[in-house]
Order: structure tokens, then C-alpha cells, then sequence
């Protein structure tokens, strides 16, 4: 089972950080190989998402189990139906004094031992991808601004 955690430190405030990984629907905008999103249930706390995935021929859909928390800017997702044995992810954004520290993790299983060995052989590129993705998005959206502590006081 491929499992990575990462890090970074981006110079945006946790909630907006947060904001960004939870508006599930606008994946497919900026995501490399969500070809379509959509949230199926929403509740306080929790959504139930659906996401299809596709890199060449290979297209498939799942559907997860997200519960998340906009106080302490938490989200995490398990699976409920579609091609893997498991999948979990957890997205945590604490306060750093240069924005953000971003930790992220993932740990999954394919039912198929095809698609497995092909997420196992570009696991660290895919997920280094996906984690870039959603940096590049912020940037996007928020620009390469300082957080508030470290703006220049004119």
C-alpha cells in the first residue's frame, strides 16, 4: 500500500488553505487527472463526494467519505465504493509564521493488482503533482502574498 505524507509551508492563512481543498466541485479546474467532482450529500461536518479519475485510457470513479472541520481547518476522507481494497487522506492546516504549514497524507490500495502496480510505479510523482496542484491553485486564487504578520508596515 502506497502511503506519503508531506509538508510545506505556504504564505496563506490556514483557512483560506482549507477553503481551497474543501470546494471539492471546482477539482476538475486545476487538478491534474480529475476529469469531473461533484458533492452528493452535504451535511455540517461531513460530505459525501464523488470524483472521477482518468490518465489515458485508464478512467475511473469513487466515492468518498469526507468529514472535515473549518475551526481547526482539518479534512479527512475515507472511501466508500469504487476501485480501491481502502483509501484514507488527511489534510491538516496549522498556523506558521510564514502562512501556513500545510500536512498532507495519503495511504491507499487498488483492488486491481494492474492499476496497483501502475499507482505503486508513479505514486511519489503523482501525489508530489496533486500536492503542487493545489499550491499553484492558491497561488492562483490568492496571489504570492505575505501573511498578515509579515506585511510591511509603510
Amino acid at each position: 500500500m502506497p502511503i506519503h505524507r508531506e509538508k510545506r509551508t505556504l504564505p496563506y492563512p490556514p483557512g483560506k488553505m482549507f477553503d481551497l481543498v474543501i470546494d471539492v466541485d471546482r477539482y476538475p479546474e486545476f487538478l491534474p487527472w480529475c476529469r469531473a467532482a461533484r458533492i452528493k450529500r452535504r451535511e455540517p461536518g461531513v460530505l459525501v463526494a464523488e470524483m472521477v479519475i482518468g490518465f489515458k485510457m485508464v478512467r475511473e470513479r469513487f466515492t468518498s467519505h469526507v468529514e472535515y472541520n473549518a475551526t481547526d481547518f482539518t479534512i479527512n476522507t475515507t472511501y466508500m465504493d469504487g476501485p480501491f481494497k481502502q483509501m484514507v487522506s488527511r489534510w491538516r492546516f496549522l498556523a506558521h509564521p510564514e502562512g501556513c504549514l500545510v500536512d498532507f497524507f495519503v495511504d491507499f490500495e487498488f483492488r486491481s493488482a494492474l492499476l496497483q502496480s501502475l499507482a505503486t510505479a508513479f505514486f511519489g510523482e503523482v501525489v508530489r503533482r496533486m500536492v503542487g496542484a493545489f499550491e499553484s491553485r492558491a497561488k492562483q486564487l490568492y496571489g504570492a502574498r505575505l501573511p498578515p504578520s509579515q506585511t510591511p508596515v509603510l
